[in-house]
């Protein structure tokens, strides 16, 4: 990671962004055959709340056996098995088998929909999920990740199609909600023109961020753009200033829950 960029955007986010939380990154790197992995929960946990150290400060490193959530370990590359049963898990379920989610209204809606799914590998890698204001020349981070409300997710969402034609600059895919910050905006890191992903309006993982935040995605290729014209764009206007009172506001009201 270059250093200056990180430092420029950190300059730049407290100047139009104040108090408003610093994004977390994402980076898969060779399996370093080290010890200090996130150790495995006592049973099923979410992914995304495991995570939440890192928006705390902690550098969190993941390998398969860290992560015991079927879907996790799927969006995570680190599995391309469906949980048993999963077509009625995620519809609506099957008697005395497995209860549904029911966030599909049939499990041949559930069939379709997996087979829009490109299957990507992480076997033999780490995931890491790094603070922004920790990165180190070592680091390569593929995705950036907001946790974020409204007013900051509208300069987010602003920034992301200042430069595009493309009214779809931002894409909301269903999924996960890990999937929405690992598996979607990584796969679109591989892309000639990558896209931004809102997400985290999975129910079943709303449990695991604070009241009113979503997530906002960037792919690292993408990011270093948007750090490249913050100072061009709508930030610099007296518009931006009023949504700066609520953004302090708003981060003031955080602190207090």
């Amino acid at each position: 990671m270059d250093i200056a960029t990180r430092d420029r955007f950190t300059a730049l986010w407290q100047k139009y962004f104040p108090g408003a939380d610093l994004p977390v990154t994402l980076e898969f790197r060779k399996e370093s055959g080290s010890s200090d992995k996130v150790p495995p929960p006592g049973g099923w946990r979410c992914i995304v709340c495991q995570i939440g150290r890192t928006r705390n400060g902690a550098t969190l490193v993941f390998n398969a056996a860290s992560i015991t959530c079927g879907g996790g370990l799927m969006y995570t590359g680190y599995s391309d098995k469906r949980p048993p049963n999963f077509r009625y898990f995620l519809s609506q379920g099957k008697e005395g088998v497995v209860e549904g989610e029911r966030y599909k209204r049939t499990p041949e809606i559930v069939d379709t929909w997996e087979r829009l799914i490109p299957p990507f590998s992480a076997q033999g890698k780490e995931l890491v999920f790094t603070p922004w204001d920790k990165l180190t020349e070592t680091d390569n981070p593929e995705v950036v990740i907001f946790f974020a409300r409204p007013e900051v997710m509208s300069g987010l969402f602003t920034l992301a199609n200042f430069d595009q034609s493309n009214p779809n600059g931002v894409i909301c895919p269903m999924g996960s909600g890990c999937s929405s910050i690992v598996y979607y905006p990584w796969l679109e890191q591989q892309m000639d023109k990558p896209k931004v992903v809102l997400g985290m309006f999975d129910p079943s993982a709303r449990k695991c961020v604070p009241v009113d935040v979503l997530t906002m995605a960037f792919p690292m290729k993408r990011f270093e753009k948007v750090i490249g014209y913050m100072e061009e764009s709508f930030l610099i206007t007296k518009t931006w200033e009023t949504v700066k009172k609520k953004i302090t506001r708003s981060g003031a009201a955080n602190t207090k829950e």
